[in-house]
């Protein structure tokens, strides 16, 4: 009978995140984590007592000293191995998961100055009121720690790259047939662009939190100390987090700001994925050649000649996983019913793996661009193979003098295209074309000197946009 993997130890990995792709998602373990999600609660709580004491929000306590303050913090700050263990231990016995938290801290303070104030752990707190704010925290120090970074990696690699291949001329292609040529650091700037302006709109994202009880009313503090202003205490802890206050939710914070961030990474993720199959085309052309040292291994298992856009086809599929998973969680995340109920806490377990494939598919990106580089020469010859796109370029010469009042220049568009379409034209037939249509010498001469090479516009200095977006 074979093996049950089920009972090696070390466990074997279900998810390849955490399997064959662990070193390039690992860092997102400090953040999106079930420890991770336990550390930060320990975080909550131990800040709320610091903060109602400090405050003296409850009448008749003392405020803390500068060591118990440190003891309280050095909580979340040693939960380890150890810490993660012992927590499961007393969630086996609570069978829930922020009152282990709870019971975990207290074992902390026993037999500290802090003993006779356990009893604050935990006041006037549901358990969404700690779970809404670590999540709130949990998200932003991956987004803003890890995946933003990365997004910012591609795009300084994009950025590179189109200086550096601003001036090449390439062959554009529509509808996937040849069009007005375009340089390769034109299109690779357009992606760096549009990626830019998502980074600037996740970066600009907000992260709320609330702390008001059981509905959302305060129901719990008001009748507990009627003299404070919970508000302003739950505004002040709120923001003391490094988060937006939200005045208004149920028992649960309402999670809009999750949609909003998650919709914002899923649409980056979409550009990233229109990045991964231009460049995988572009390679297809012969416009990039791919290094085999910066690919690895074997390129096929039967065909010795190939090296195959792996990168860039791991990183589609990644995407297109993280953008299913970011928009079920986006959808599914703004609905609670009525006042509180629980398909939120399954769903946003699976932060880590939405924004873990897409971490994974920036990684393969970048290694993938890395082993790129730029064959002009086969630009060049597909350019010399395609003068039929100068048929624009002369129409629309002929057009702006036709209106102009020049004889002898009607219907443009017709003419060119019963010269062009469905036609090979070489330069010698393009130029014979332009010299027969009796233009002005100017323009006669402008376009003479015309190739497919050099039709790109102002492509080149479009390159130069790029720069205006830095600050």
């Amino acid at each position: 009978m074979a093996h049950s993997f089920a009972d090696i130890t070390p466990q074997i990995a279900l998810t390849p995140l955490d399997g064959r792709y662990r070193a390039q998602t690992a860092p997102l373990v400090d953040h999106l984590s079930e420890a991770a999600l336990n550390r930060s609660r320990l975080v909550v709580e131990t800040e709320w007592m610091i903060h109602l004491l400090d405050q003296q929000v409850i009448p008749g306590l003392r405020t803390l000293t500068d060591e118990e303050r440190a003891l309280l913090r050095a909580i979340p700050e040693d939960f380890g191995a150890d810490g993660i263990a012992e927590h499961a231990e007393i969630e086996r016995e609570t069978v829930h998961d922020v009152k282990a938290i709870e019971y975990y801290i207290k074992r902390r303070l026993a037999g500290t100055t802090l003993e006779p104030l356990a009893e604050v752990v935990h006041i006037y707190c549901t358990s969404e009121d700690v779970n809404n704010l670590s999540y709130a925290l949990m998200v932003k120090g991956a987004v803003e720690q890890v995946w933003l970074p990365a997004l910012q990696g591609v795009i300084a690699d994009l950025t590179a790259l189109a200086r550096e291949a601003a001036e090449v001329p390439m062959l554009s292609r529509t509808h996937g047939q040849p069009a007005t040529p375009t340089t390769l650091g034109k299109e690779i700037a357009v992606f760096a662009h549009r990626l830019r302006r998502q980074e600037r709109r996740i970066a600009a994202d907000e992260y709320l939190g609330k702390i008001n009880g059981a509905t959302g009313t305060y129901a719990a503090h008001a009748v507990s100390v009627p003299g404070a202003d919970w508000q302003q205490v739950s505004r002040s802890f709120v923001e003391h987090l490094g988060l937006t206050w939200n005045p208004l939710t149920t028992q649960i914070e309402s999670h809009d700001w999750q949609a909003e961030v998650y919709a914002d990474i899923a649409r980056a993720g979409r550009i990233l994925h229109n990045l991964a199959t231009d460049v995988w085309t572009y390679i297809s052309l012969g416009y990039f050649r791919q290094r085999l040292s910066a690919q690895g291994g074997t390129g096929s298992s039967t065909m010795p000649h190939k090296v195959n856009p792996i990168r860039f086809e791991n990183a589609e599929a990644n995407l297109e996983i993280s953008g299913a998973l970011l928009d079920s969680l986006a959808s599914t995340l703004v609905t609670s019913r009525l006042q509180r109920d629980l398909t939120d806490s399954t769903t946003q377990r699976n932060i880590g793996p939405a924004i873990g494939h897409s971490l994974l598919a920036i990684a393969n990106l970048r290694k993938g661009l890395a082993g790129l580089d730029v064959d002009a020469e086969a630009m060049a010859a597909d350019l010399e193979g395609n003068w039929e796109v100068l048929g624009e370029a002369v129409q629309s010469v002929m057009r702006t003098l036709g209106v102009q009042g020049h004889e002898g220049l009607d219907n443009p568009y017709e003419r060119l295209k019963d010269l062009t379409r469905g036609h090979r034209v070489d330069g010698a037939g393009m130029r014979e074309f332009i010299t027969s249509l009796g233009l002005p010498e100017a323009e006669q001469e402008r376009l003479l000197a015309l190739s497919p090479a050099t039709y790109v516009g102002e492509a080149a200095r479009l390159v130069a946009h790029l720069e205006d977006e830095r600050a």
